[in-house]
């Protein structure tokens, strides 16, 4: 699986999330590597009042959207859920992909041990249809916290490869957003 390289986020966040799809999250931890195909991306830029760095506005938390794009920007949700985004654009322009969802491909048995604290076998039907279609859930199943806000995406603890040819997605409204006034009924939902 080749990693992709730099250049791809050093792009617009609404280009990287649409390109996202299909491609693999891989995750090395506690001796496996995890890994997942994306199905489910959000774009987030600073000129749209969704985006944690909006009007250009840096905090503590989102110091690493301000980085050139290629790192992890990790942050936690309702004080329980972490969230991934792909930091992308120049350095300076804060934009990030938030990763909604992802199909379990590679060490399922682990992921379901990470998501469920138990193995695959004992899925009923609708954990396995839920197992990582959420941002929180996707984080949990990957072993994905927030020790890897900032993480370089060209390292070897967390990456993005190549994956399946995506000819044809789905576009609609970011999920969770009401309070963002106009920037609520922009279309920068991908999925498959």
């Amino acid at each position: 699986m080749t990693k992709l390289k730099k250049g791809f986020y050093t792009r617009d966040a609404v280009t990287a999330a649409q390109e996202l799809l299909g491609k693999y999250i891989v995750r090395k931890t506690n001796g496996h590597t995890l890994v997942a195909m994306i199905t489910e991306t959000e774009a987030y830029k600073a000129d749209d009042k969704a985006c944690h760095a909006y009007n250009y506005n840096k905090t503590q938390r989102n110091t690493v959207m301000f980085k050139e794009g290629g790192s992890a920007y990790v942050y936690l949700i309702y004080g329980m859920y972490n969230c991934l985004n792909v930091v992308t654009d120049a350095e300076g322009e804060p934009a990030a992909v938030l990763i909604r969802g992802a199909e379990p491909i590679e060490d399922k048995e682990y992921m379901s041990l990470m998501r469920y604290k138990k193995p695959l076998s004992a899925l009923n039907a609708y954990e396995k249809r839920n197992f990582s279609n959420g941002p929180g859930k996707l984080c949990l199943a990957l072993d994905i916290d927030r020790k890897l806000n900032g993480e370089s995406l060209m390292g070897d603890k967390l990456y993005i490869t190549e994956g399946k040819e995506i000819r044809s997605f789905k576009t609609g409204k970011r999920i969770g957003i009401d309070y963002a006034e106009e920037a609520k009924e922009l279309l920068w939902r991908f999925y498959l």
